[in-house]
């Protein structure tokens, strides 16, 4: 296709694992993808291009932090997202609705939308599905997500139920709101996102009403917030398989490497977390053989590398010891490092699965990532 607006394709499956590509006219994203958090415009520590570098295809903005600041529709008057933070490729916008259930002062939530106070000035907004909407156009995103509520998977489940239904009626706004979004929705893609919390007969009636309104891809939400990986993997035996399978699955806001190989094998297709970037501000590293603390003195005289099997240019160029005095003085210079390495390793391992799919020697990967990663670096 030229410039499409959105065209998913499978190049090849393993089990339930599968690799393919989204075309969009910003460029071409390899799926399994992982989508680095740029919350406020930035991937924290990192300049765009050095983002780029790691081999990322697409990263995510933040609905709710940047209508606050520094607003949508000064966004707009300077060019869009993508202009204003120099990041040329595809930029998938979340919608707000969690950022506002869990950071903000909130006021009211409503059939209508959510009344909330601002967590930086207690300036007082209302967000509905058509003012999400329209933040997200106003950004200028590539891949926009509808507006929805993600309860907590400990809530009753009458509450749950009762949640999933009112985000679903969100969905058919979102919906008709983006359709209405003139050239932004002729090139831009919506995902509708799947609510349930852990229950397989919700999350069924969820999938079924988000087919019937018709997105360009499907999220799988109300995971990975406290519920725990046992419980997230058992809803994931199912939840992809409720939804279409001509279009991505994206899990959101997930999470640590073993969790990306675990949901992969389920059938996952695309990833956002800020686990690696934060990981990396606080002197923890991801690598091959597990989760590396650079504070603990056993690095204080390590010559070697932080990764050995790790092409980045941090493991390229810096030692383990170095890296542990930046961490333990506090330099800013240590959190860069540590970012660009756990970025660039996040991409080695979705490249690595995509390889391994392709190759159909994937529960082989699993199964050797888990001996490795579990050695514990």
């Amino acid at each position: 296709m030229t410039n499409p607006r959105f065209d998913f394709r499978v190049d090849a499956t393993d089990g339930k694992a599968r690799t393919g590509r989204i075309a969009m006219r910003r460029g071409e994203i390899r799926t399994p993808a992982f989508m680095p958090v740029g919350t406020a415009a930035t991937v924290k520590a990192m300049k765009p291009e050095a983002v780029r570098a790691t081999g990322a295809d697409i990263i995510l903005g933040n609905t709710y932090h940047l209508m606050l600041r520094p607003g949508a529709e000064r966004m707009a008057r300077l060019g869009g997202l993508h202009r204003f933070m120099n990041w040329d490729r595809p930029i998938l916008t979340d919608s707000g609705g969690y950022q506002v259930m869990s950071l903000s002062d909130l006021t009211k939530l409503t059939e209508k939308g959510v009344e909330f106070r601002s967590h930086i000035d207690g300036s007082k907004h209302m967000l509905t599905p058509e003012r999400s909407m329209e933040i997200q156009r106003l950004l200028g995103s590539d891949i926009v997500m509808a507006f929805d509520e993600c309860p907590r998977a400990d809530r009753p489940l009458a509450e749950i139920e009762a949640s999933m239904e009112m985000s679903m009626r969100w969905a058919r706004r979102s919906r008709d709101a983006f359709d209405t979004g003139g050239d932004h929705a002729a090139n831009a893609a919506l995902f509708g996102i799947q609510q349930g919390a852990l229950d397989e007969g919700l999350r069924g009636r969820s999938a079924e009403v988000l087919r019937a309104i018709g997105f360009d891809g499907y999220a799988i939400g109300g995971l990975a917030v406290g519920e725990g990986q046992e419980a997230m993997f058992a809803t994931l035996d199912f939840a992809p398989g409720q939804l279409p399978e001509d279009a991505p699955r994206y899990l959101m806001g997930v999470g640590k490497p073993d969790d990306l190989v675990g949901a992969v094998a389920r059938g996952v297709d695309m990833f956002d977390c800020v686990l690696p970037t934060r990981s990396g501000r606080n002197g923890q590293a991801f690598t091959w053989n597990g989760p590396v603390n650079l504070r603990n003195a056993r690095h204080a005289e390590d010559t070697g590398p932080l990764d050995e099997r790790c092409a980045c240019a941090t493991c390229g160029t810096y030692s383990r010891a170095y890296l542990h005095h930046l961490t333990k003085a506090g330099e800013m210079l240590g959190a860069m490092l540590l970012t660009e390495h756990n970025l660039a390793f996040y991409q080695q391992l979705m490249a690595g699965m995509r390889e391994a799919i392709g190759e159909g020697r994937f529960a082989e990967f699993e199964k050797q990532f888990a001996a490795d990663y579990g050695q514990r670096g």
